[in-house]
């Protein structure tokens, strides 16, 4: 069973991230853009929600950068029209450059909020 999480619980999505976030799960296979939005959700633990409000821009913005593609298609499921989504090769190199900004980052971050030696010594 699932635990639900508070919305005092989510974490807001720093700004420069979301672009990551869709990225990194368009490589897994190209996506609508309400199944990033899930997928980010449920790969976050439900701590990460991204309101249209926020994805569609930052998608047509990483179309606008040829990070991604798209294509309108038919879904299979509804028969309704739907924008599809897929990384391209400059999306992909860029993927690899923000991870590696990321985990610099993240380092950094951990070594500040590390504590020091003479914290725990006192």
């Amino acid at each position: 069973m699932s635990k639900r999480v508070s919305t005092v619980d989510r974490i807001e999505v720093l700004q420069g991230t979301l672009g990551l976030l869709i990225l990194q799960t368009l490589q897994r296979g190209p996506c609508h853009g309400y199944a990033i939005a899930q997928t980010i959700r449920v790969r976050s633990r439900e701590a990460l929600q991204i309101d249209t409000g926020a994805l569609y821009p930052a998608l047509h913005r990483l179309e606008r950068e040829r990070a991604v593609a798209a294509a309108w298609t038919i879904a299979d499921d509804t028969g309704q029209r739907i924008r599809v989504y897929r990384l391209t090769e400059r999306g992909r190199r860029r993927l690899t450059d923000e991870r590696s900004k990321w985990q610099r980052m993240s380092d950094a971050m951990a070594g500040v909020l590390a504590p020091c030696l003479q914290e725990n010594e006192s």
